[in-house]
């Protein structure tokens, strides 16, 4: 499997947060990981990049034990990250927010083919280079954290709420940009509180609660299965 992440145990101090978590992301696949709040989603991303080491297990990419290896040694295998808070850098433009993801890829010396690319799947953003990135609208700056990853040219993305706070026709914008790029062979495993837009556009699913995953499926299954919904996911 091109990501697979095997009985990892993560600990925030004494805390036991991720127990036995195992999934897997294929080539070309979207993947969702849904669950309530505090479940261990984002936890599991974190674990994913070495952000948050995993204290025991394995997580595989591409056929390698990327357990131990640190954060930048992981990005530079061809795993992004878009983070829930969008960490847009104060101060810089739109095309310098880019350019500063551009200088820890392998795409560093393509940076007119990387803008281009980025115009191409976000035309906003196109007429806002020059533009201060915080000065960008919720939606707009959600654009821009994923075109930072994008640029990278990463074989997966994690991207982790992606439509927190945005109106619904932003969050129908963003899904739409998420499935063009993985259309394109960008596997993404998604972290998402929009049930519906999650699993609307993903093909398989895993259900988180507590640390543990609960459910993994078809993601349509668990769009039909109102149990399911309302034992793991409903508030």
């Amino acid at each position: 499997m091109f990501l697979k992440l095997e009985n990892i145990n993560t600990f925030y101090g004494t805390s036991h947060v991720l127990q036995g978590v195992s999934l897997e992301v294929g080539k070309r696949e979207i993947v969702t990981l849904v669950g309530r709040n505090g479940a261990g989603k984002t936890t599991t991303i974190k674990s994913i990049l070495g952000i948050t080491p995993v204290r025991t297990g394995h997580i595989w990419f591409n056929g390698t034990d990327i357990s131990s290896l640190p954060t930048h040694s992981i990005v530079q295998r061809g795993i992004s990250y878009v983070p829930e808070e969008r960490r847009i850098i104060p101060g810089l433009s739109v095309q310098e927010n880019i350019k500063i993801a551009l200088l820890r890829s392998k795409n560093r010396n393509r940076e007119g083919e990387m803008i281009e690319r980025v115009a191409h799947y976000f035309p906003r953003l196109r007429d806002r280079l020059t533009q201060e990135g915080t000065s960008l609208s919720g939606g707009e700056q959600q654009m821009l954290a994923i075109a930072r990853a994008l640029v990278t040219d990463p074989e997966i993305m994690l991207i982790d709420e992606p439509t927190e706070g945005l109106m619904p026709l932003l969050v129908e914008t963003i899904a739409e940009i998420i499935q063009t790029i993985n259309q394109t062979g960008v596997a993404v495993l998604l972290v998402e509180q929009n049930m519906e837009m999650a699993l609307g556009i993903s093909h398989r699913a895993y259900i988180i609660e507590e640390g543990r995953i609960q459910f993994s499926g078809e993601a349509r299954d668990v769009l039909a299965n109102e149990d399911l919904q309302r034992r793991y996911l409903t508030i």
